[in-house]
């Protein structure tokens, strides 16, 4: 995969603008996932529901034999900007520890709400496991 990056564009920060796929290989499509744990809990920190479901994201992964380096795009779902960016370094350390320096195209939208009204976050994932 390559990263596109204009050079006269600024590098953006936690994500990257796309990538270019050119390669024989499986991609793998996840459903959003949410901050409940495999109990259907939710923390009411909005920090710890991104862990939740990045964690939940690493897990579905590695059961289709890929990793975070395979992400090819995220789609975050938010129920209040105020709280994403209160738990920014939460969200900061939840992301080193699954998906380490891997930044690829992200989009996210703050909505009226989830399904499950505890939910605060789901994450959408797209990847590409390309032929060995």
């Amino acid at each position: 995969m390559r990263i596109l990056q204009p050079a006269d564009w600024s590098k953006p920060r936690g994500f990257s603008h796309g990538v270019v796929v050119e390669a024989p290989g499986r991609w793998i499509v996840l459903a959003g996932q949410t901050g409940g744990d495999e109990k259907g809990e939710y923390s009411p920190d909005m920090a710890a529901q991104v862990g939740t479901a990045l964690k939940r994201i690493i897990r579905l992964l590695a059961e289709a034999d890929a990793g975070p380096e395979h992400i090819v795009r995220l789609t975050w779902y938010l129920t209040s900007r105020s709280e994403y960016e209160a738990a920014g370094a939460g969200i900061g350390a939840a992301w080193r520890e699954t998906l380490a320096k891997n930044f690829p195209p992200s989009t996210l939208l703050y909505i009226g709400g989830l399904v499950d009204a505890r939910a605060k976050v789901e994450i959408e994932v797209t990847a590409f496991v390309p032929d060995k």
